[in-house]
């Protein structure tokens, strides 16, 4: 297990420029496998999750060229269908959730999949039947075996069908659309998940020959094809790390520029952050914040406590209501966080609480947030990271916390965020990686 020491109170200052999206990278490695032909992604994270997923694309078959520079090239033209078969595929597939998403290319191109139960953050229920419902209503038959939890899927005579989706699942939506990409037919998906990654997705199946009409809204149309080629593609800035840089700047009293942060595809992240009362200044496509001696929190035009709660695109994503409640906790004012979608996200408040935070955690979803306005610091304490998005949320609360913090279990954070520690540095941050 690896430990993070952080000695917090210390304003950092200077510039970050965010990874590749983690979320959009899950998807497009995985629709590599739709061509024989070579795929080049730029902008790839170095983080642990796409790290095994390289790995296990490489076990079936691809060839993967690291081109440098966060640069890959794909080209999945002898796939070993068999590998599925293996223990070593049930192992690594099971500890990786993005390897759920393989199931739409590989029963697109050949007709047949299986996958193990997958993995991930232990947050709440994550339910796969979106995914598998999708599958179903394309033509594919669904056997599941409970005794080793492993999904089997026959798939040899896919066809384009409507459907009404039971949730907007991004993951969901992205597995049936590469499924239903090489379809007879057209499908045509309705309350369909339309954020910047699926859109990404989108763009890039069309740049490969996929006919996808829709994108950007929640009615998707997917022609079928006989073939896709091969495409190049650039890879987003991750709008959680973005997030996570606004929350940093403003519970550290700092001054930071955020680099090259794709501000037009970041939603109501940089307006959720006002509302907590954080400046900011965009200046291109970086993102200034002013070192702010406090910040204070809005209420509802009535005066009322403000809440904050997560919601489909162009609602604001769940993965950053962590970092919104840790910077609440030095704000002036009262806020109410509502997580709507995970009933075990909110349970590392205990942590806070522990370090000094107000915070009244109501049920599962909600906790009530009343701010110090920095006139009482957090203390520092010895924690574990529960999951990717409370830890970095626990990094933050340590940064700013009066005294010398032990982070556990960083291995979490690391799935999800490039060489934060060595980032952080740069900018100032006392954090000290232990093996």
């Amino acid at each position: 297990m690896t430990t993070f020491r952080v000695v917090g109170g210390n304003p950092l200052k200077g510039n970050i420029t965010p990874q590749g999206a983690k979320n959009e990278a899950l998807q497009i490695l995985c629709a590599t496998l739709l061509t024989s032909e070579p795929i080049t992604i730029h902008n790839i994270p170095d983080i642990r999750d796409v790290i095994k997923l390289i790995d296990l694309l490489g076990n079936l078959g691809v060839k993967v060229e690291n081109l440098g520079n966060s640069s890959y090239r794909f080209t999945a033209s002898e796939i070993d269908m068999e590998f599925l078969q293996t223990e070593a595929y049930e192992q690594k597939a099971a500890a990786l959730r993005g390897s759920i998403m393989l199931l739409g290319p590989l029963l697109a191109r050949f007709g047949k999949a299986n996958i193990p139960k997958p993995g991930g953050d232990k947050i709440g229920r994550r339910r796969l039947d979106t995914h598998f419902i999708g599958f179903q209503k394309l033509g594919a038959v669904l056997d599941f075996d409970d005794r080793n939890h492993i999904y089997k899927i026959d798939a040899t005579n896919l066809k384009g069908v409507y459907m009404l989706l039971d949730e907007a699942s991004v993951t969901g939506t992205a597995n049936i659309v590469m499924a239903a990409v090489k379809a007879k037919g057209t499908t045509t998906i309705y309350n369909a998940a339309c954020e910047p990654y699926l859109q990404q997705l989108c763009h890039m199946l069309n740049r490969m020959g996929a006919k996808i009409t829709g994108i950007g809204s929640n009615l998707l149309s997917i022609e079928g094809v006989e073939d896709l080629k091969g495409t190049e593609h650039t890879m987003l800035p991750d709008m959680i790390e973005v997030g996570s840089f606004i929350g940093l700047a403003a519970i550290t009293n700092s001054e930071i520029t955020i680099k090259n942060a794709g501000i037009k595809h970041l939603g109501m992240i940089p307006d959720t952050f006002a509302k907590l009362g954080i400046k900011m200044e965009f200046k291109g496509d970086d993102i200034y914040i002013p070192q702010q001696e406090s910040y204070a929190m809005d209420t509802f035009i009535d005066g009322s406590i403000l809440t904050l709660s997560d919601a489909i695109w162009p609602g604001l994503t769940p993965d950053l209501l962590s970092i919104i409640l840790v910077v609440a906790t030095q704000a002036r004012g009262t806020v109410l966080i509502h997580q709507k979608m995970f009933e075990s996200r909110l349970f590392f408040v205990d942590k806070l609480i522990d370090m000094g935070a107000q915070i009244i955690l109501c049920d599962p979803h909600r906790a009530t947030v009343i701010g110090l306005d920095r006139k009482f610091p957090l203390r520092a304490i010895t924690m574990t990271s529960p999951d990717i998005r409370a830890g970095v949320a626990l990094l933050l609360a340590a940064l700013s916390a009066d005294g010398t913090s032990l982070i556990h279990n960083v291995e979490q954070i690391d799935r999800g965020y490039q060489q934060i520690d060595i980032r952080l540095k740069a900018l100032g941050a006392d954090i000290e990686r232990i093996d």
